[in-house]
């Protein structure tokens, strides 16, 4: 079985955007079911798709996560006809100590949101904070992807 263990932070955008970083990539992303216990998601970018199915994390940073390599076609197709909503962003990686740190520029309706994730082995991990890091919501489904394509967050104001 796979276990996702994963916290987000929000990230202070001068100190983001003065970062010497690795070029990002596009992700384009497409939801066929999202609940409170369950999503199925489709992800495509430039050479590679990939289906994720995901359980609840119930008040954890620990969930069910199993991921598959789709082919790509298949996976724009999919991405096409059956996702009823998604988020598009440009994604970066980048190494801190023992973790790498994804850090997600969203685009589209949720421009203006930069999210950073680290994946833990463990819930207990300790892991070092870079100094563009600032407030943490792990706790904040708002944050959650799945969230994100249904109240984008151009609309929060609303």
């Amino acid at each position: 079985m796979g276990i996702e263990i994963e916290r987000k932070f929000l990230v202070d955008h001068k100190a983001w955007h003065k970062l010497d970083k690795p070029a990002g990539k596009h992700y384009q992303q497409g939801y066929i079911l999202s609940d409170d216990t369950r999503t199925v998601r489709i992800r495509v970018t430039d050479t590679h798709a990939y289906i994720t199915l995901k359980g609840s994390s119930n008040g954890s940073i620990s969930r069910k996560e199993y991921e598959y390599e789709i082919p790509i076609e298949e996976g724009k197709a999919i991405l096409n006809e059956f996702a009823e909503n998604g988020t598009e962003k440009i994604r970066y990686r980048i190494p801190n100590g023992n973790f790498t740190w994804e850090v997600d520029e969203f685009l589209g309706d949720n421009k203006g949101l930069i999210v950073a994730e680290i994946e833990l082995t463990s819930e207990d991990d300790e892991f070092e904070i870079p100094n563009w890091i600032t407030q943490e919501v792990s706790d904040d489904h708002r944050y959650a992807n799945s969230s994100l394509a249904i109240k984008p967050f151009k609309n929060w104001g609303e």
